[in-house]
């Protein structure tokens, strides 16, 4: 289709994909043409890499870089061990039970 093309993997939350799919419907209906989720998804990364001085953009970017920073740093934390309550199951030192 394209000269230099480039498959890519996007996971996009639900309500931004239903946003997405209505313009599609819009546009399919106001151009007479079928417009495809892929097109619509094409063009809007397109679009906002043009107006990429776009203060609302960079907050945009700023908040989701956050995001998966703060997914990321609770995926590395070590889990606790079943049955372990952490330091108050530990019985103290010269204490008899």
């Amino acid at each position: 289709m394209f000269e230099s093309e480039a498959r890519v993997l996007v996971i996009l939350p639900s309500d931004l994909l239903d946003r997405a799919r209505a313009l599609a419907g819009r546009a399919t209906t106001s151009l007479r043409l079928p417009v495809s989720l892929q097109i619509v998804l094409r063009a809007l990364i397109e679009e906002g890499l043009r107006q990429s001085k776009d203060p609302d953009l960079l907050a945009n970017i700023n908040r989701q870089a956050e995001t998966v920073r703060r997914i990321r740093r609770e995926a590395r934390r070590p889990a606790p061990a079943p049955g372990v309550r952490g330091p108050a199951a530990r019985p103290r030192r010269g204490v008899s039970a």
